[in-house]
């Protein structure tokens, strides 16, 4: 595999994945690099003729696939998990430049986290298990058996590219469905490339369908083809909204992983040796363009004084560089829209009277003359801000933070509970009574103490609230993935 180099002047052309062929588009759309904001790349801007092509093939492909052995199916995965495997570094490298993250990043995080997806499922698929009863006074035995449900719809988002499409593609492909996959439009390359490896890891045609472009026009006809039972989608609320008004006549299985506005929680008693990295971590890793990203901080107030000073040295001494520089700690945000409404956000906080200790309109940032119009921001920390600011309320999903003080164990749950988000939470505490306490009292799919972004990939994945619908894990994905029936024998 191989794309033009940063550097290089020729565009980078992708083309849709359908029936195991690329197949070109009539029109396409501009791509960026978001570390020099010139366009590098062309995406097809697909519609309903090319998502009525790709239903076709994962229909007559979805047969042969469901009615594979999960053993044959799981081979399929394992050898695709290799390929990739083999192909990290310039999947890295594409995917670095793609999405502006640091090539760091993609080479520890987002490709090896891609390959042990595929991996995962490989696995999971081989132990699942089924129930039965008897009911010997009327001779029955009931059981129960899973069935693929058909076409999987899958919805993924620019922020961590492979590592979200491959979370989805893989439980969906291992329990025998068909796949038709939009990822998002301003970080389609890593998905064409994957499309690449599909022959040679044994995907038969029609089995994995790859259709590029914007989401009125492809994500639309998707969503609302009838043909497609189901939707994973991972995204922004206001696009799931859409997604269930298209979904409704159809009664679609749906799959709705949003946003969060997450909350650490650090008491008096915390180990801030650990906690100020992990939290400067949890805050501006991958540019704050991950769902789980801590946005709000809350700090008992004995000792808001000390983590406040402790974390705004260590944010002032994480590196903001162009995504090929080994010291970077973050690179470019995604687009210039997204780093305008970012900037936005510290605007509002400064015209309500907040405080901003760091980043952002306080300090320089340096970047080599070709990335100045780059989408690049220092990571920014706000303080003296009020929990109904919108900066208190509505995700940014940038590298800015808020930290503000609290009195109470109680008082701190209910301003953590206040928004309308609930996915993720971390509590920093050395009481292991508290730990347990406020976890089961916060009102988030996860919830992390002393640490951050430690995942078991068995267990469920996903939020309250306004962040989401259902949950993704080894149970989980494969209940989403199939359609449950009750048989009764009487004998």
């Amino acid at each position: 595999m191989s794309f033009p180099m940063a550097g290089t002047r020729a565009l980078l052309m992708l083309e849709n994945f359908i029936d195991g062929k690329f197949l070109p588009c009539s029109s396409y759309i501009d791509s960026y690099d978001p570390s020099t904001g010139e366009v590098y790349c062309q995406v097809p801007n697909s519609g309903k003729e090319e998502i009525e092509a790709a239903v076709e093939a994962a229909r007559a492909a979805f047969p042969g696939w469901s009615s594979r052995k999960p053993q044959e199916r799981s081979q399929v995965l394992q050898r695709l998990a290799d390929l990739l495997e083999q192909s990290l570094e310039e999947l890295a490298q594409a995917e670095s430049r793609d999405q502006g993250k640091t090539l760091t990043l993609a080479r520890t995080m987002d490709i090896p986290r891609s390959v042990q997806n595929f991996r995962f499922f490989a696995s999971s698929i081989l132990h699942h298990t089924s129930e039965c009863t008897q009911m010997d006074h009327l001779g029955c035995l009931h059981y129960t058996v899973r069935t693929p449900v058909g076409i999987a719809g899958l919805i993924s988002p620019w922020n961590l590219p492979l590592y979200l499409l491959t979370w989805k593609l893989a439980p969906a492909i291992a329990a025998g469905n068909t796949v038709i996959a939009k990822p998002s439009e301003l970080t389609s390359v890593t998905a064409w490339m994957m499309c690449k490896l599909l022959e040679k890891a044994g995907v038969p045609p029609g089995v994995v369908n790859i259709v590029f472009g914007m989401g009125p026009r492809v994500g639309e006809a998707l969503v609302s083809h009838p043909e497609v039972p189901l939707i994973s989608f991972t995204g922004s609320q206001p696009t799931a909204e859409r997604i269930t008004q298209l979904s409704a006549p159809h009664c679609k299985k749906l799959s709705l992983e949003l946003g969060g506005k997450n909350p650490a929680i650090i008491f008096e008693d915390a180990n801030l040796e650990e906690c100020v990295p992990t939290t400067v971590r949890s805050s501006f890793a991958n540019q704050g363009e991950i769902c789980l990203c801590t946005s709000r901080i809350f700090v008992q107030k004995s000792i808001y004084s000390e983590f406040l000073k402790r974390f705004v040295e260590a944010t002032r001494m994480w590196k903001v560089g162009i995504p090929s520089d080994p010291s970077a700690d973050m690179g470019a945000l995604i687009s210039k829209a997204h780093l305008e409404k970012v900037r936005s956000y510290i605007k509002k906080a400064r015209m309500e009277g907040a405080q901003i200790l760091c980043g952002e309109g306080v300090d320089k940032l340096n970047l080599p003359p070709r990335n100045q119009a780059g989408y690049f921001m220092l990571p920014t920390v706000i303080t003296d801000i009020k929990d109904e600011s919108c900066c208190m309320k509505e995700e940014i999903f940038g590298p800015v933070t808020c930290v503000v003080p609290f009195d109470s164990e109680e008082e701190v749950i209910q301003r953590a509970n206040s928004v309308k988000y609930g996915l993720a939470a971390t509590v920093w505490s050395g009481n292991v009574g508290r730990v347990h306490r406020v976890a089961k009292k916060l009102q988030s799919g996860l919830v992390w103490t002393n640490c951050w972004l430690i995942r078991e990939l068995n267990l469920p994945f996903g939020g309250m609230k306004s962040s989401g619908v259902g949950r993704e894990g080894a149970k989980d994905s494969y209940e989403f993935f199939t359609e449950i029936k009750t048989i009764t024998i009487k004998h």
